[in-house]
């Protein structure tokens, strides 16, 4: 231990004198969160939805099949319990609940009127906007639609009492809760998944660059034939780092609340050791690639578009669930996209231990085989 921490002391003194490490370290994420936070847009296809649907009826069945019809929406999941259509929402599995009470087409024919309810993940901000207006737009086309169907002499909805049917056109009334995000702020969903992108960037680029400076220098050589062991070796230079990772973290979340209101509705500790976890994965990340390359400029390159393509599956810019069915699915063994939903379900919606504990358990089988297969890897180099 002894010999870990004075290595770890070593590097920890040449990143303070390096300013352009040191810059690279502190500053460059900042300017980063402060301008990629205001450049996000957005466009939204296939919306996962769970439907809730205690009418039971053609009438209400008509209108779950108008929204699977329509393109924008997928249904995941219904029931006839809203409680389970909410915790959904909060795992993160769907973006709108759609409510439908259980004298839908009861009320509709006798009055013309009837209401449904949407709940929408409003923690993905304008999204969930454009989200909202794609669904209104569904309920006032089918609205219109069975206007059509109860003209005189095309009666096709019968009433359950035998009332005559309103002559009127039936209208839809939407009541729309937006959760987590009631302000439709779209810096509250894009800044803790900015922050993410920036340990990500610390882990994995400056671990990578590290080692592969020493076997520039050629002093990689000298120290594998200390007394130190590899383990004690690899996990001094990493030690760093993984510090370094959480340190811009907490300067990340100081920004973000002063500057940008982010809401901290859950455990900062859970958060931070959700962090810890992932820093491991993209510090073994980082020394994998380390062992496939022999300058610091190589480790740049490699580093670069291995994030790129990290960032851009990582539902980070562009929901998941606008992606192509395959992308979706090849997304999964991506670190950054599961880091990225516990860091924005741990601030937005508060959620606990339990509601994180899947993509948690991913990123903790991660850390453990990328871990070993870089130092598996490395031994095998420096051998």
């Amino acid at each position: 231990m002894r010999r870990i921490l004075f290595l770890a002391r070593a590097e920890i003194l040449h990143v303070v004198r390096d300013r352009a490490t040191l810059a690279q370290v502190l500053v460059l994420p900042i300017v980063q969160l402060l301008v990629l936070s205001n450049a996000a847009t957005f466009e939204i296809l296939n919306t996962p939805v769970y439907v809730v649907d205690f009418d039971h009826t053609s009438v209400s069945r008509g209108l779950v099949d108008r929204f699977k019809a329509s393109g924008h929406f997928q249904v995941i999941g219904q029931s006839g319990s809203l409680d389970l259509g909410n915790d959904a929402l909060l795992k993160g599995d769907v973006t709108l609940v759609l409510a439908i009470p259980t004298d839908f087409e009861a009320s509709l024919v006798r009055t013309g009127s009837a209401k449904v309810q949407l709940n929408v993940n409003a923690e993905k901000g304008s999204a969930a906007g454009i989200v909202q207006s794609y669904a209104s737009k569904i309920l006032r086309a089918y609205a219109t639609e069975l206007s059509a169907e109860m003209r005189p002499g095309r009666r096709t909805i019968a009433d359950p009492a035998g009332a005559p049917p309103t002559r009127g056109a039936p209208a839809i009334e939407v009541t729309v809760r937006g959760w987590y995000n009631p302000t439709l702020n779209y810096q509250h969903y894009m800044v803790p998944g900015i922050l993410v992108a920036l340990v990500t960037m610390i882990g994995t680029l400056l671990s990578a660059q590290n080692i592969a400076r020493e076997k520039e220098l050629g002093t990689i050589e000298q120290l594998n034939v200390t007394p130190m062991t590899r383990g004690q070796f690899i996990t001094a230079k990493l030690l760093p780092f993984w510090a370094l990772g959480l340190l811009d973290l907490a300067i990340g979340l100081t920004a973000g609340r002063f500057v940008f209101g982010i809401p901290m509705q859950g455990s900062l500790v859970l958060l931070f050791g959700a962090a810890a976890l992932y820093l491991v994965v993209a510090l073994a990340i980082g020394l994998w690639i380390s062992t496939l390359v022999e300058t610091q400029q190589q480790a740049m390159f490699v580093t670069f578009f291995i994030v790129n393509v990290y960032l851009l599956m990582s539902g980070l810019f562009t929901p998941i669930d606008s992606m192509a069915p395959w992308v979706q699915t090849v997304s999964l063994i991506n670190p950054v996209r599961h880091f990225v939903a516990i860091a924005r379900a741990i601030l937005i919606k508060g959620a606990g231990l339990a509601e994180i504990a899947q993509p948690l358990s991913i990123l903790a089988v991660y850390a453990a085989v990328m871990l070993t297969v870089a130092v598996r890897q490395y031994s095998k180099r420096a051998a």
